[in-house]
């Protein structure tokens, strides 16, 4: 499986989509699955937004990621196990176009500082660094529809080269 992470609004849901299409994978938007599935464990009202219950993510999850050939997406990555990924991919945008990206969703006040601050951080980078063997966690910049073409090609030659290597 491959994982697409990072900050929201850094475009995680716009590469998995169209790699999955160009690869043949079948992508998996973990946000969505859990409105859908309601696999919520209560409410955060500080964010004002439902706290994901990983446990049911997990099991959820199981059975597509032990077929292979999924793209999974989502802002998290540190409670997937580690044997479900080949390649990590961490993607980072800077500030001012992270800025209006969120602004534009709706974010706003602590939400909005919180996750413009995650990026600065690099949290999920960070994260993906503790969660997964350093080899396979890749940062790719994504600002322009230019990084996006680019991490689109690069990402096809690294899932061929993985293909050719493990078959």
């Amino acid at each position: 499986g491959v994982l697409s992470s990072g900050t929201p609004g850094v475009g995680k849901t716009t590469l998995g989509k169209e790699l999955a299409s160009r690869a043949g994978m079948s992508y998996i938007n973990v946000g969505d699955m859990a409105k859908e599935g309601e696999l919520y464990e209560g409410f955060d009202e500080e964010y004002d937004c439902p706290i994901l219950d990983e446990d049911r993510v997990l099991d959820e999850l199981e059975d597509k990621m032990s077929e292979g050939g999924v793209i999974v997406d989502y802002h998290g990555c540190d409670f997937f196990p580690e044997r479900w990924f080949h390649i990590v991919f961490v993607l980072r945008t800077e500030n001012s176009f992270l800025y209006d990206r969120l602004e534009s969703r709706g974010y706003k006040g602590k939400k909005l500082q919180d996750n413009i601050q995650c990026e600065i951080f690099q949290t999920i980078y960070e994260e993906a660094m503790l969660s997964y063997r350093k080899e396979i966690v890749h940062q790719l910049p994504s600002n322009t529809p230019e990084d996006l073409e680019r991490n689109l090609d690069q990402i096809m030659q690294w899932i061929e080269q993985w293909m050719k290597d493990n078959n």
